[in-house]
């Protein structure tokens, strides 16, 4: 059994040796996914933030550091509840372990990632867009869509366009093509031939997050011809409710972090009811899902 051995070695390997040889037995246990190992290494005070030494890391393609990484590659949820309960940090490596865990649309693995401080505002460094990178995994989402800006996605700049009512240039562009994706806004990205059609479901319910937002020529243009756009007007030409106002207010003051933080928000002298409006609860799908299957 791999714990057996490791029993055996913990006690006799050299803390200089690890750190000379650029990794850390814990970047192999996460590797092989073997959680027990983990544990072991963990409780014997092993640093769940060691990072892959520079050669080391130029053997991956994606430049991975932490150990967290490799255990969100392996879509395996138990090792990385286990490193992120001993204090690893879930933004450290290039590639953010919540876009790799958004790539693989495992909920239970981005919603531990999101609780335990993942930056839903990441940005992307390959094919990055105006607007922060997560929503490219939630177009056609809700769940995820609600998970990311439950946790504070910045929604506002998915509005921000420089062109507003005037023609967006350069004419004919449709932003995302199949072989070169340009730092886009959200305007231009949503309103391509393939995405359209989900520009009105998507917008309908961005607008539960944010203030009133003027949409560009471009963006209106797409809504237009959606189901949803009556509704969408409805929203827009009505005074948000002084409820939903106080809401966007609270969540600006206290912040993402305290947002997601349990201990904070426990301390938090506001009423249970309020808290869980604050939160956003009534549109956790992902918590409503987990609730209903366990029925």
């Amino acid at each position: 059994m791999p714990w057996g051995a490791l029993a055996l070695l913990i006690p006799v390997t050299s803390w200089d040796a690890v750190d000379d040889s650029g990794i850390s037995p814990l970047h192999s246990a996460a590797a092989g996914g073997h959680t027990q190992c983990l544990e072991m290494l963990l409780n014997a005070h092993y640093d769940p933030n060691f990072m892959l030494h520079p050669w080391v890391r130029r053997s991956y393609d994606d430049k991975r550091q932490s150990a967290l990484y490799f255990a969100v590659s392996n879509d395996d949820v138990a090792s990385t509840r286990v490193l992120l309960e001993a204090g690893a940090m879930p933004n450290q490596d290039p590639v953010k372990c919540l876009q790799v865990a958004l790539r693989q649309g495992n909920y239970e693995l981005i919603n531990l990632l999101l609780r335990y401080g993942a930056n839903v505002n990441y940005y992307c460094r390959v094919n990055t867009t105006h607007f922060p990178s997560a929503l490219q995994y939630a177009l056609k989402d809700e769940v995820v869509l609600r998970m990311l800006c439950n946790y504070g996605y910045d929604m506002k700049r998915c509005f921000d366009c420089p062109y507003g009512e005037g023609s967006h240039v350069p004419h004919g562009y449709e932003g995302w093509s199949d072989t070169v994706i340009k730092d886009t806004l959200f305007c231009e990205v949503i309103s391509v031939s393939w995405l359209k059609h989900l520009s009105g479901s998507m917008v309908h319910i961005m607008l539960d997050y944010v203030d009133h937002v003027t949409f560009c020529s471009k963006l209106k243009a797409a809504l237009m011809e959606q189901k949803q756009w009556p509704e969408i007007c409805k929203i827009q030409e009505n005074v948000r409710c002084l409820q939903h106002l106080c809401r966007l207010k609270i969540r600006a003051c206290l912040g993402r972090l305290r947002l997601r933080a349990p201990i904070f928000m426990s301390f938090l002298p506001l009423p249970d009811r309020l808290k869980q409006y604050i939160l956003y609860k009534e549109y956790d799908l992902y918590a409503q899902k987990c609730q209903t299957q366990s029925k």
